[in-house]
């Protein structure tokens, strides 16, 4: 699952350096997170949950599964509810939330991360920050109960949650919230949407 924010209210703490392209740019970075994810040869299906019309469309044509937020009451409840959407179509398949702000996220990554997260009940990854979560999973028949939001990563490792941190996956913690985590990943090398939209604003032209 990859929630998608409505547009208008997505990336607000780079309103300032993005101006009028900070919705643009927004679409860009999840656009480049699904693409990836796609790629990803242990993923089945990306199941988008979102309630923005244009990035519905755009991630469908990739070849993501749009569903909408029908609970509306929430990030984790909105991820709960595309998770029961994911095991109708696939009973018995793991589940995996995954954030759709890593622009620079990298399908071999990806892989070596759920390859590991598969030996545990329940699985996080921690974004570069230490703080948050980029990536949470649930082996099939466990309960999918993400904590995303705020201190997630004391809120994961609270549980129990098993913590995965492995040397060069960079690209699955680095989420993009600031001026210089778009620097940072763009680093480690941006999607083409993000690299393009990014050329555009003034920190970056």
């Amino acid at each position: 699952m990859v929630p998608v924010k409505v547009l208008a209210r997505a990336k607000t703490r780079m309103s300032a350096a993005a101006g009028p392209h900070r919705e643009a740019l927004a679409l860009a970075v999840a656009t480049d997170t699904v693409a990836a994810a796609l790629r990803c040869e242990r993923v089945r299906t990306v199941i988008v949950v979102t309630d923005d019309p244009l990035p519905a469309a755009d991630l469908a044509a990739l070849g993501a599964l749009v569903v909408p937020d029908v609970p509306d009451a929430g990030l984790n409840p909105a991820l709960v509810h595309g998770a029961g959407r994911g095991r109708e179509l696939a009973p018995g398949t793991g589940m995996g939330a995954l954030s759709a702000d890593l622009p620079a996220l990298r399908p071999l990554e990806l892989a070596r991360v759920l390859d590991a997260a598969a030996r545990a009940p329940e699985s996080f990854v921690p974004d570069a920050a230490g703080v948050g979560t980029t990536l949470y999973t649930a082996r099939p028949g466990v309960a999918f109960s993400p904590a995303f939001g705020g201190e997630s990563r004391a809120a994961h490792r609270a549980r129990g949650v098993r913590e995965i941190l492995l040397p060069g996956t960079d690209s699955v913690r680095r989420d993009v919230d600031t001026v210089e985590d778009l620097r940072a990943a763009l680093e480690l090398g941006a999607g083409p949407r993000t690299t393009a939209v990014a050329a555009r604003l003034p920190a970056f032209a």
